[in-house]
Formats: structure tokens, sequence, C-alpha cells
């Protein structure tokens, strides 16, 4: 039996899901996904992603993968690009508020996971005094005086390779704590301040660890300095607070040389 690799691109609100993982009870985008290809395909496939993300973390561009048997594909007539048309609006039609595919179709030898060249993440927080009706599911606000170039200075010591034990719950599955950062820099626009980062991989809460700690250097609760000594291996402890999921956006997922 030959299989076809398909990849699916998407979208979704993190608010509405617990998760991407599948669990028992409860809605999650894994759930939503394989119950819609179940019902268009007629079989159980299973799912690849580039990046799980935690419950109320959203994703703007999201990528899965799984694999289909030729002859279902025959079966089911999905052998043209019309046929892929209709199957993406099915699935839009299948899966919940809140969640979106924005493509799918057969990528030969395409895996979700094992070909991500880097992931990118946004953090934003609403600076405004007042919380806005508008935003405030997305974003994390924090009114009052920070302090930008101490905010910056901080960014620029987290890009490289270093100790990032201090920045993921110290119960953890993870064994290798080093991790690489390719980016990590603060821009804004208005009342909207966000952290953008980018690696190959990440642990388990990293970027908002590192977006809550970075607001305790803008806030003056702890120094540039302290930063330099978090990234050589600290306690987690050590480090800020773990910032609000809702304010996080799996932002792009980049394959091959993709590098914008």
């Amino acid at each position: 039996m030959a299989l076809v690799a398909y990849r699916i691109d998407l979208q979704y609100d993190g608010g509405r899901f617990n998760g991407w993982a599948r669990q028992p009870g409860l809605p999650s985008v894994e759930a939503s996904l394989q119950d819609a290809l179940r019902t268009v395909l007629g079989i159980d496939v299973p799912l690849t992603v580039a990046g799980r993300t935690d419950a109320g973390v959203h994703a703007r561009r999201q990528v899965a993968g799984f694999p289909v048997p030729d002859e279902v594909l025959q079966e089911r007539g999905l052998i043209d690009g019309e046929a892929h048309r209709r199957l993406l609006f099915s699935l839009n039609q299948l899966t919940p508020p809140g969640l979106a595919v924005t493509g799918v179709g057969p990528s030969p030898g395409f895996d979700a996971r094992r070909d991500v060249h880097a992931r990118s993440y946004r953090y934003f927080i609403w600076r405004e005094q007042v919380r806005s009706p508008f935003v405030g599911a997305y974003s994390w606000h924090v009114p009052g005086a920070l302090d930008h170039a101490a905010m910056t200075a901080a960014t620029r010591l987290m890009v490289g390779s270093h100790d990032f034990t201090a920045f993921t719950p110290t119960e953890t599955q993870h064994v290798v704590m080093r991790r690489t950062l390719t980016r990590c820099r603060w821009r804004s626009r208005g009342p909207v301040l966000w952290l953008e980062v980018r690696a190959h991989t990440f642990m388990r809460h990293m970027v908002r660890t590192i977006a809550g700690t970075l607001v305790d250097v803008g806030r003056g609760i702890r120094s540039v300095d302290d930063v330099a000594l978090l990234l050589e291996g600290a306690a987690r402890s050590d480090a800020g607070p773990t910032a609000p999921a809702h304010g996080l956006f799996l932002w792009r997922v980049h394959y091959g040389a993709q590098s914008p």
C-alpha cells in the first residue's frame, strides 16, 4: 500500500482550544482536524505538526501533515486541483469556529516536523492604561512605564546559543536545555509592543517566560546583568513569570532556506 504525504496549512484562535494535542473531553486543534479528515476521507489519519501549541496559544501560520493511502485518494476522487479545492472547502465546513484551513494538498516526502528549518513566535503586549475590549484576547495588558532600552539590551543577550533551563518548567521532559535563538527583538506600533523570537526548536513555555522576564527588566525588577546570569543555566525560580498564553502566536514555520 503506497502512502501519499499531504501538507495542511492552518491558523487558529488558541482561546477556543485546549492546545494542539488531542485530550479526552477537551477541545483541541488536533482532534478537530482529525475528525474533519475522517469524515472526508473515511479513514483515521495520524497528524504530525510543526509546533505543538499549549492551551490558549494562537497560530497565524501552523503547518501539519498526514499520510493517505493512494487507493483512498482514487476512491474519493482526490486526483486533481479542483478536488483539492473541494477538500479545502469541506474541511473548513467541518471544523469549528476559530480554526481555518488555508491550504491542503499532496506534498511528496513532506514531514511537517522533521523538515522544519526554524519556527518564529511573536508575543504581543498592550501598553495603554485601559484594557482593550478588541485586542485583550490576543495580548498581555502591561500598563505603566517600561525601560525599553534595558529590554532591548536584554534581548540582544539572548541571541545565540545558551542554556535556557531558567525559561522552562522545572518538571520537564526536555533533556537538552541548550537552544539557539537566531532572532530576539522588540517591535512596536502605537500602543502595541511585541517580541519576535526565532529558533529551530523551543522548550515548553520558553517564549512566554522570556517575555515575562523581559517585562521584569522593563519594570526595573531585574537588571540586564541578571538576564546574562539566567542564560548560564540558572534555576527556573530565578527567572521572571510565565507571561499569559493568550499573548503568544506561532507566527510562521520556516521550511528549507526560507529566512524572511
